[in-house]
């Protein structure tokens, strides 16, 4: 199975007007989660390849939900305490929640676990994570179809919204001193992932600007009249390495920031790292935690181009 070399066909059909295709901003000095996308039009699974599902599934696992959460504490944040584990059955129980269309009874579910004094870090590492997983497991084996996977896992990306203030009450407060533009390629609609990268960001105190629908031109005009530290591109697909390249070279070329640092994540870099270079890009990381680490730690080392 390729996971890195197909389009995310479960955006298919999305809405294009600026107004309804979803969008992650700043608020005054706080940014919030805009809502979810609608995934309208999703494709039948007989026109989808085991592959593509691949794919999707390997992005909710490599870049959704961060697998190093505990490991890999943002600085600044509260030492780890001794988790709370979920209980059992807690995976299976909220992924058929899901799959039933029980949008209610989902959002019950995670309070019954945080109300067991289950972390969210541990319900988004240990809980949305294994129950994304789980939908493509039951696809692969006929007990549904590619629709109801797409549509629950736009059910999890809007569980992800509803608990973002919660997610964001421990963020490091105080002046934004880093600022990142955090969208995917040109052309794409490969945005769940960064959601979460986003959540990330915003939670060690950087100021965060995406649009999930940009084009170049849009993406190159926001870099020409704001201030970014980091700009970092989502890639879901081979076939999009062509559309990154040419849109780095041309942030890098009218970037207001000299200095600007381009990371890029996906699993296609985790696949190919030599890629990273190839493209024009300064790092890459695996999850989203250590995409904070690297993107702080790279700014200071980022050189003016010439």
């Amino acid at each position: 199975m390729n996971r890195s070399t197909h389009e995310g066909a479960a955006h298919h059909g999305a809405p294009q007007d600026r107004a309804e295709r979803g969008r992650w901003d700043e608020c005054d000095d706080v940014a919030t989660l805009g809502p979810a996308t609608d995934l309208a039009g999703a494709v039948p699974r007989s026109e989808m390849s085991r592959g593509q599902m691949g794919w999707l599934l390997s992005t909710i696992e490599t870049e959704i939900i961060p697998r190093l959460v505990k490991a890999h504490r943002i600085p600044g944040t509260a030492p780890a305490v001794v988790a709370v584990r979920p209980r059992a059955g807690a995976v299976e129980e909220l992924a058929q929640i899901i799959l039933d269309n029980r949008a209610g009874m989902a959002a019950g579910h995670i309070d019954a676990l945080r109300a067991d004094g289950v972390s969210l870090e541990t319900i988004y590492l240990d809980v949305l994570t294994p129950a994304a997983r789980r939908l493509g497991e039951w696809w692969d084996a006929d007990l549904c179809d590619f629709t109801q996977v797409t549509i629950g896992l736009w059910r999890l990306q809007q569980l992800m919204y509803e608990l973002s203030p919660a997610f964001q009450d421990d963020a490091q407060r105080g002046v934004q001193i880093h600022r990142a533009m955090l969208v995917p390629v040109p052309g794409s609609q490969h945005t769940l992932g960064l959601l979460m990268v986003a959540e990330f960001f915003r939670r060690a105190g950087w100021g965060v600007w995406g649009d999930p629908a940009a084009a170049e031109a849009e993406l190159v005009e926001a870099a020409q009249n704001s201030w970014f530290d980091v700009v970092g591109f989502s890639v879901g697909a081979v076939s999009q390495l062509s559309n990154l390249k040419a849109a780095i070279a041309a942030i890098r070329r009218a970037s207001l920031n000299p200095n600007i640092v381009i990371m890029v994540g996906g699993p296609v870099f985790i696949d190919t790292p030599a890629l990273v270079a190839e493209v024009g890009a300064d790092g890459t990381a695996a999850d989203a935690a250590r995409a904070v680490e690297a993107a702080t730690a790279l700014i200071p080392q980022r050189q003016p181009a010439g």
